[in-house]
């Protein structure tokens, strides 16, 4: 480990990352506009080697903040083991085995009910026998979530008169309070916190037809930065202090008994606050990885910096020729999944189309999965049918490689199809789709193609 740094010199700030980032390019940036040097650490960039019993990284770095994305990858381990091996060298921000808690959403409701912060009641079991047989304390509608998930992913508002799953796809899942004081309103709030100091909070309305108020999920926002009941502050304080983050978005929600913390995010996005409250928490936690280790910064350019969110391309990020379609790994054009839904997952095969909007799933393999509740429906255009058709849609999980998506998929009777799936831009703009290549090893090729809009 370094020794601290001399105050005059500049620190090298190593981000962690290896997801394009709007949050880690802000970081980046606003450690180089504080007079230090941000280096992304990606893959086309980073090794670590042991020679004659000397560790190094390359590139070189003092500090790390850790940014890996932990919450969409089927195999966290290996994540966890990448950055527990940085965090062994060099002194880190979010170290790996608060980031851990954090991401399992009911490790962190059980660390923070052992420490008397309040959170919904829940119930996680390894049976289906034991799930539900517990089911009925919450209720008739209950809230389900898989353990780890981001954007609202994994979580459903789920009647529960009808029996849940332990697990959604490979993943542990369980049943939660809905904590709803006002039922018109759908809002919760989240406070973002940098080093024990909040630098921003916002009420997050859920959009319409929606119950969950995630900004990617098209949520409208509000500050509420200056207004925010003082036990709602308190909470998050205690909170992130409680979980050992350096930097993390604590989500609540108020409820007839005061604050209920919802999760904790440590990759949370900044988009959202940025909009609603005019700040950026980039320059605050890039002061804070410099301070760490010794380095100086000027306080009145945090805050300066913090009005403004710059994710344009840093200088610490590496340029490396990766063709015209980047980092996206390559889909074939059937390709085998895992589909998941409130009560269960099974493989089928799905077929790629660019040119539909979303991700439709057979009426018979939704009620086999469990896939729900209705949320709205879509209308489709297909064939010659200008007007097109009404379909419901529902919330559904479908693994690809090591990679989950949770879409919002229309449901139809695909019967007369020869797949029961079919993938929409929604899941295909993360990949290349190579046409050749299908796991069905030449089946059948059904000519379903559809162009879907909203209403």
């Amino acid at each position: 480990m370094t020794d601290p740094r001399d105050s005059d010199e500049q620190v090298r700030v190593g981000v962690l990352s290896l997801h394009n980032s709007k949050e880690t390019k802000a970081i980046l940036n606003a450690v180089d506009d504080l007079g230090h040097e941000g280096i992304w650490l990606r893959r086309e960039n980073t090794a670590v080697s042991i020679e004659d019993g000397d560790v190094a990284i390359e590139p070189e770095v003092d500090i790390v903040a850790n940014r890996l994305l932990l919450s969409n990858t089927e195999e966290p381990a290996e994540l966890l083991g990448l950055a527990t091996t940085f965090e062994r060298i060099r002194p880190m921000l979010n170290e790996p085995a608060a980031v851990l808690t954090a991401v399992h959403k009911f490790a962190t409701a059980s660390t923070l009910a052992n420490w008397n912060i309040k959170v919904p009641d829940a119930l996680l079991a390894l049976s289906n026998d034991r799930l539900n047989q517990g089911r009925q304390r919450f209720g008739e509608v209950g809230v389900y979530k898989s353990a780890i998930g981001t954007h609202g992913g994994g979580t459903w508002k789920v009647d529960l008169t009808d029996p849940v799953n332990p697990k959604v796809g490979n993943r542990q899942a369980f049943l939660q309070d809905l904590i709803e004081r006002d039922e018109a309103k759908h809002r919760d709030l989240r406070v973002y916190v940098v080093d024990g100091q909040v630098i921003g909070a916002m009420y997050r309305y859920a959009p319409e037809g929606e119950w969950r108020t995630n900004v990617a999920l098209g949520g409208d926002v509000l500050d509420a930065t200056d207004d925010m009941p003082e036990e709602a502050r308190e909470t998050a304080l205690y909170a992130a202090e409680v979980m050992g983050l350096d930097y993390v978005g604590v989500d609540l929600i108020e409820g007839d008994d005061g604050w209920f913390v919802l999760e904790m995010n440590p990759t949370a996005g900044f988009r959202g606050l940025h909009r609603a409250t005019g700040r950026s928490p980039a320059p605050y936690i890039a002061k804070l990885a410099i301070e760490q280790v010794g380095g100086e910064v000027d306080d009145s350019r945090v805050e300066e910096l913090s009005a403004t969110l710059d994710d344009s391309r840093p200088d610490g990020m590496p340029r490396v020729e990766t063709g015209p379609a980047g980092e996206r790994p390559t889909i074939g054009y059937i390709e085998e999944v895992v589909v998941s839904g409130t009560s269960g997952s099974t493989q089928a095969f799905a077929k790629s189309d660019t040119g539909a909007t979303r991700t439709s799933i057979d009426t018979s393999l939704a009620a086999e999965i469990g896939a729900g509740p209705i949320k709205s429906m879509t209308r489709v255009k297909s064939g010659s049918v200008k007007s097109g058709k009404a379909r419901p849609v529902v919330d559904l999980v479908i693994g690809i490689g090591g990679t989950q998506h949770t879409v919002t998929a229309s449901v139809e009777d695909r019967s007369h199809m020869d797949y029961p799936l079919l993938l929409g831009r929604d899941i295909l703009q993360h990949y290349q789709v190579d046409v050749t290549r299908r796991t069905d090893e030449g089946g059948p090729d059904d000519a379903d193609r559809e162009e879907e809009y909203l209403e």
